[in-house]
């Protein structure tokens, strides 16, 4: 996206790092700089830093980091140009309009076909076409004012009514492909994806129709078919019905399997539930979340797919700054034998006020665990008492809070008919050996300082450590002080060893020659996500700053060194080299220049 520079300069002058960030996560300063639970991952200590003077944040739990438009693409799910332009509306910035590349204007194409779409399935529902998917909302016992809120429409039992008014409309066959409302075959005929089924556009957070799911109106397969993965949707960024469940005046988000359990709670009075779009629970929903509440309910289905889905989502969960609990929902006696159920079915056969008493007794997420070890032994055999308290043990483990595994090591002792002090035994040795096998994989990678040194992500792994190195070194010094660049350039993209840090280093020299203002930020629109990541964590290594000049010209000697001997002897390992000779250049453990 080719935004005019003197035009990225003003956006991000005008949006100050701290001030974005600060919206959505909760900073303290300390010094000059300021500290956050990391809105990418789960934590309960701050490892998130936010530095105003150079305008960027890196988390040190998970290496995340970049400009405050890197921010806005990952924590409002937006192509770098939507973030640009989300960033433009926030300071009241013009935005030249007319530079939009092929794909942003696909995405914008996109989501104005969702919208017209969700209204042509609307009005469906309210002409006879519809009157199949009405009688199944009459069966299912859903209103038409909780119809209308969620946008609910009825797609016909035709191969082409929807491809015929968009394309009436002048959007194209390829367009209705994009977007995952049409299918072409082998041999070439395109047709409707959805056809004879409820619709339930999935609308996000900002109302833009990203995509739908559905319902079949029979018994025929599949029961449940969404929006395949597109350019403006992406099942695991988007939540069903949170755009109407982020204004819940309750304290807590439920999270359901099904959309049409959203569609009963909200109906229910429930106007906190949300569903995953026929996922388990992603990190990325996890931090859409995090957004509205800080109190999860898990409410899946009490079969064995949804005791698992519960499972995977604690261990997502675990240890995160969620308050996380499991509401369990009771089998139903059906001609006396135990049925099961989900929230749905719980809701038409015993009412809101029976679901209310059950949210307000869930129980947590370790309670909901110990419960579901115990069920797997008998308690009152010796030998699979034992066996239960190895396995509660080591879940018992995992807690780092000592007061918590204090609290359910009593519990589990209680539930096993055992001594407290014998409990306590099992789990502190369970501990010390969780703690020893971390403890281990820390020393193994500590003692491998390619591994330390490398970057994270594969796809930039350095070929020759010695010269990356020194790279990563003249990059950092030319940031911190533009005084420090030479009149001619010293050295060509080509002569670094990594391309992705010789792509960084033409493009600060491009901005400098150009008198452009140089920062990380401002590298955003040629780098991505990843490489940003990397970027910010070169620029958290230490570097002194006395006798700069000098470390300079050492760094540029190394790469020509390294250069030198690439041209000259391909069959040297640059890896094996790498050994000691890394030490040399300054900050990282070997001569510094002071």
């Amino acid at each position: 996206m080719a935004f005019p520079q003197s035009f990225l300069d003003e956006l991000i002058a005008r949006n100050d790092i701290v001030d974005v960030v600060g919206s959505y996560v909760t900073l303290q300063a300390k010094g000059g700089s300021y500290w956050g639970c990391c809105p990418f991952h789960n934590e309960k200590t701050p490892s998130f830093h936010v530095l105003p003077d150079k305008q960027f944040y890196h988390c040190f739990g998970c290496k995340k980091g970049g400009g405050v438009i890197n921010f806005i693409m990952d924590m409002e799910n937006l192509s770098y140009p939507d973030a640009v332009r989300f960033l433009a509306k926030r300071a009241n910035i013009p935005v030249p309009e007319d530079q939009r590349d092929g794909t942003d204007k696909l995405r914008r194409r996109i989501l104005e076909l969702n919208r017209e779409a969700a209204r042509f399935y609307y009005d469906l529902l309210q002409k006879p076409e519809g009157a199949a998917v009405q009688a199944y909302l009459d069966k299912r016992q859903i209103r038409r004012p909780i119809a209308v809120r969620f946008g609910m429409g009825a797609a016909p039992d035709s191969w082409d009514a929807l491809l015929t008014a968009m394309t009436q409309r002048g959007y194209t066959k390829a367009e209705l492909i994009s977007a995952g409302l049409a299918v072409q075959s082998k041999n070439g005929h395109i047709y409707d994806k959805f056809r004879n089924r409820l619709m339930l556009p999935v609308i996000d957070v900002r109302g833009d129709v990203v995509g739908f799911g559905s319902r079949v109106l029979d018994k025929s397969e599949p029961k449940y078919m969404n929006t395949p993965e597109t350019i403006a949707y992406s099942k695991r960024r988007v939540l069903y019905g949170l755009n109407l469940a982020k204004k819940t005046k309750r304290p807590n988000i439920i999270l359901c399997e099904g959309n049409l359990d959203v569609v009963t709670l909200h109906q229910a009075g429930f106007d906190n539930a949300v569903a995953s779009m026929g996922t388990a629970l992603t990190q990325e929903q996890t931090r859409l979340l995090s957004r509205y509440t800080k109190e999860l309910v898990l409410c899946y289905d009490n079969d064995n797919a949804g005791q698992l889905a519960t499972q995977r989502a604690l261990e997502l969960l675990n240890n995160s700054e969620f308050s996380v609990k499991v509401l369990s929902l009771p089998n139903r006696m059906v001609d006396g034998k135990p049925t099961k159920q989900d929230a749905d079915d719980f809701i038409k056969n015993y009412g809101p006020d029976a679901f209310e008493r059950l949210l307000n007794g869930s129980e947590n997420g370790m309670e909901f665990r110990m419960a579901q070890i115990a069920g797997k032994y008998d308690l009152k055999d010796d030998r699979q008492r034992i066996a239960y308290a190895g396995e509660i043990s080591q879940e018992l483990a995992t807690l780092e809070n000592a007061v918590e595994r204090e609290v359910y090591t009593v519990r589990a002792a209680e539930a096993a008919g055992l001594t407290p002090d014998a409990m306590r035994l099992e789990v502190k040795r369970a501990f010390r050996k969780k703690m020893a096998i971390d403890r281990k994989k820390r020393e193994r990678r500590e003692l491998n300082p390619s591994a330390v040194l490398q970057p994270r992500e594969r796809g930039i792994r350095y070929e020759n450590l010695r010269s990356a190195l020194a790279e990563e070194g003249v990059i950092r010094l030319l940031m911190q002080d533009e005084s420090l660049f030479p009149p001619e350039t010293p050295l060509a993209p080509e002569d670094f060893s990594s391309p992705l840090l010789g792509r960084i280093f033409a493009q600060l020299w491009q901005d400098r020659q150009s008198g452009h203002a140089l920062g990380l930020a401002q590298l955003s629109s040629v780098l991505t996500g990843e490489e940003m990541s990397h970027l910010t964590t070169i620029m958290q290594k230490p570097e002194s700053t006395a006798n700069a000049a000098k470390a300079l010209q050492d760094y540029i000697a190394v790469i020509r060194q390294e250069k030198e001997k690439r041209d000259g002897s391909a069959g040297i390992d640059p890896l094996a080299a790498a050994g000691n000779k890394f030490k040399e250049t300054k900050g990282y453990g070997g001569k510094r220049h002071e």
